[in-house]
């Protein structure tokens, strides 16, 4: 995509992060927006402050894996604005602990909206760009996608999830000649509220091994804030991803010290050893 003045961008998780920094800084090219979130509050005040600077904004508070709330979101998007061009699936939790202690709602927490939401952001929209035979999606995995980071297992998977299936959309694309470009964003730390993902654990799934009142868990989830304050703006990230929809280009990296760690994975794989622990990784989530 070259030209995004006029069209109109689907951002979900788009009240707060990396999501209302790439909402923002599309709504800055004379996008049209279709906001999307869980949390209403915090969505009313993002829809609002673009509003008042001149936005057209569609906003709907939903939970991206309602399988039923996201065929309901496309059909109010292309009703009200005759079309969907750019959609950034990028709503998504941060979780962790031993593997082994996780409880099957601790899984189901991450899998949710960081795998199923993409899952549904693909499967209610993609088709509609294919048709109009224009438009780019950008899907929010992590660093975490690419290399396996200890202590991290139902994030490492939903992302991991979320790079082959951006893969797989490539390649389908391209199998059928459609000019709809596809990107994947594998951002490091960045200053978002993913320390406190918690906030929107739905109460069916509160059962959790991780005792977030115990004292050494609240020391790591305040270490896990101070790294996340001192990282990268979002607003870096959504230039990033800006350029990408521009240039076509496919794995978005925002750390460029982070390519050694891949590397280091492909060559593991290659040699058929065990898998190199990432320089500088740490499970956030261990006890």
């Amino acid at each position: 995509m070259q030209d995004l003045a006029g069209k109109v961008a689907v951002v979900t998780g788009g009240a707060s992060g990396i999501g209302y920094a790439m909402a923002t800084r599309f709504a800055r090219e004379g996008m049209k927006l279709v906001l999307v979130d869980v949390e209403g509050d915090a969505l009313a005040e993002a829809s609002g402050a673009f509003e008042a600077d001149g936005v057209e904004v569609l906003a709907r508070q939903l939970d991206v894996s309602d399988a039923a709330a996201m065929d309901a979101l496309a059909e109010d998007a292309l009703e009200r604005f005759g079309a969907v061009h750019l959609v950034c699936n990028n709503a998504g939790v941060g979780s962790g602990g031993l593997m082994w202690e996780l409880t099957t709602e601790d899984w189901e927490f991450a899998m949710r909206p960081n795998l199923w939401g993409v899952i549904h952001g693909v499967r209610v929209f993609a088709k509609h760009l294919i048709a109009q035979d224009e438009g780019h999606i950008v899907n929010t995995a992590s660093m975490a996608g690419l290399v396996s980071v200890p202590g991290m297992a139902p994030y490492n998977v939903t992302k991991h999830g979320v790079v082959t299936l951006s893969e797989t959309l490539y390649h389908e694309l391209a199998a059928v000649g459609s000019k709809v470009g596809v990107s994947v964003l594998c951002p490091g730390h960045v200053n978002t509220r993913i320390w406190e993902s918690d906030r929107n654990r739905p109460e069916e799934l509160a059962a959790t091994a991780v005792d977030l009142s115990s004292e050494e868990m609240r020391e790591a989830i305040q270490g896990f804030r101070a790294m996340c304050e001192a990282s990268m703006p979002a607003e870096q990230v959504a230039a990033r991803v800006h350029d990408a929809v521009l240039d076509g280009t496919f794995y978005i990296h925002t750390h460029e010290n982070h390519r050694l760690a891949v590397e280091q994975r492909m060559r593991g794989i290659l040699d058929g050893k065990g898998p190199a622990t990432p320089d500088g990784g740490q499970a956030v989530f261990t006890k």
